[in-house]
This record gives structure tokens, sequence and C-alpha cells, in this order.
């Protein structure tokens, strides 16, 4: 399981005007196979803070992921929209249990 967290940062303002393709990202990032798990969040504290976490079956479910179309069209309209502070990291469990 490839599990991934992080953030990134937008302009407070700019938030309303992404959000759109943040919900698209999403979207399709769930249909793809082999995803668990796929969110971006508001931080309730930072405005403009998107906190990011998602769960792959495996490296080449990523793999693909990292490679679709849906992707490329987000880290554009993340351009666009003023994106920084991306700080996302890559975890491999090997074992899950519920808390």
């Amino acid at each position: 399981m490839i599990v991934i967290a992080g953030h990134y940062r937008f302009p407070p303002e700019h938030l309303p005007a992404i959000e759109p393709a943040m919900a698209t990202m999403i979207a399709a990032s769930r249909a793809e196979p082999g995803c668990v798990h796929y969110a971006f969040s508001h931080d309730v504290i930072e405005p403009g803070l998107i906190r990011v976490s998602e769960c792959w079956v495996d490296q080449a479910a990523f793999d693909a992921h990292a490679a679709s179309a849906h992707m490329a069209q987000w880290r554009a309209a993340g351009a666009v929209h003023g994106i920084h502070d991306r700080t996302i990291t890559a975890y491999e469990a090997t074992a899950a249990r519920p808390l």
C-alpha cells in the first residue's frame, strides 16, 4: 500500500476558482483502478492550505495515477491559480489496522 500525505497552498482568494478543478481531480482519481482513498481538505485554521491524503494498492497504481491525463490537467490548473508550498510525501505501508 502506498500512502500519500501532504499539502498545497493557494492564495485564499483563488480557492473559489480552483475548487471545480479539485472536485474533478478527486472524482477522476477515485475512479482509477487501485485507488483506495483520495481526498483534499481545507485546513480550518490556515486559509488557502489544502491537505492531501491518498492511498493506492501498490506503486504501479500510483505511477499510473501520476501519469494520468487528469493529473496533467490538475497541475496546469494549479499553476494558473498560484499553487505553492507543495509538500507531498509517499509512505509504503505493509499493514493497517483500525484505531
